[in-house]
């Protein structure tokens, strides 16, 4: 089984932690990452975006000019496409871009990024993480100690909302409970912080 260091919020070691090998040390699948991650960004998408049609422009209603004898090509109206104000060929309409992909392919895809941190050293084990009150400063403090860079995703077992009020105002640093994190989260930040509770509350929720 994997291990890893445990460090305390000043970022000294202070003891080992087996990971589980189902979470932390599966065969990598980069196309189930992308086929999640791909899933993710287009449930994301609005879907707002509308332009009108030669129907619902407003306006010609009137035949412009005769249909003959002018030498000229025939129009029935001033708002159709080729006009200028007049409507947009196949215009984009108000849509829902989800779609659900398997559950086992989102298992898989999850698994491999949190092997993938264990692989490249991205993944800082901490013993605990709690606030008195909400400290930004002191939470800027903690995640230079343990070197946890510019892009840290910080995972605890539970909500904690002094946790996640210290944090979210530090710029590329997201925090989230253990059974909320998600694949695109884990793979566009650099670094993994999570508490050895939150690691116990990924085995029970995901395995």
């Amino acid at each position: 089984m994997p291990k890893v260091n445990v460090l305390n919020i000043k970022g000294e070691n202070v003891g080992e932690l087996e990971l589980n090998e189902t979470l932390f040390n599966t065969e990598i699948s980069e196309h189930a990452v992308y086929e999640v991650v791909k899933n993710q960004l287009a449930n994301k998408r609005q879907g707002t975006q509308s332009a009108k049609t030669r129907a619902e422009v407003r306006g010609g209603g009137r035949k412009p000019f005769r249909q003959k004898g002018t030498g000229r090509a025939r129009q029935g109206s001033i708002r159709a496409p080729h006009y200028t104000g007049g409507g947009v060929v196949f215009a984009p309409k108000p849509r829902d871009y989800s779609y659900q992909v398997p559950k086992k392919l989102r298992r898989k895809a999850l698994y491999s990024v949190l092997t993938s941190k264990v692989n490249e050293n991205e993944l800082i084990v901490l013993d605990s993480l709690s606030f008195e009150a909400p400290k930004t400063k002191e939470a800027a403090n903690i995640l230079n100690a343990i070197d946890a860079g510019k892009k840290a995703y910080v995972v605890t077992a539970e909500n904690d909302k002094l946790v996640y009020r210290s944090f979210r105002n530090i710029e590329g640093v997201d925090v989230s409970a253990a059974n909320l994190i998600n694949v695109y989260d884990l793979v566009r930040h650099n670094k993994l912080v999570i508490t050895k509770d939150a690691i116990a509350k990924l085995e029970e929720v995901f395995i």
